[in-house]
């Protein structure tokens, strides 16, 4: 992890808040412990436009860098669909239309919420 992170569950609650404070939208959390090795987390938020898609990956990777985290980012320059890699936390960062199109909920099995739960 990094010093500022003991734990995965600590990062995740980190990045989670920069995807709020960003405004990013129907922001989701779904738990991989159990169920594949790719990753113990997997984060899924909207941006506005492709613009706002590639604003968030840039400020998840610098912040991530910032904090001695090795990350890597996909989809860059068009920004329909962002992946940032980040390990144990995988971020998915998509254009309404293009999430509503490849819905990775449902592939897990859970539900976009109307609101976002935050961590304390």
């Amino acid at each position: 992890m990094s010093d500022k992170f003991e734990t995965i569950t600590e990062l995740k609650d980190h990045l989670l808040r920069i995807l709020d404070d960003k405004k990013a939208e129907q922001i989701v959390t779904i738990d991989l412990k159990g169920k594949t090795s790719i990753a113990d987390y997997l984060l899924i938020a909207s941006g506005n436009s492709s613009r706002q898609v590639g604003a968030l990956a840039d400020i998840l990777y610098r912040d991530l860098k910032d904090h001695g985290i090795k990350s890597r980012i996909e989809g860059v320059p068009q920004c329909d669909w962002v992946i940032v890699d980040a390990g144990d936390v995988v971020i998915h960062l998509f254009r309404p239309e293009v999430r509503s199109f490849y819905n990775l909920e449902k592939m897990w099995g859970v539900e976009i919420p109307q609101t976002t739960q935050l961590p304390e």
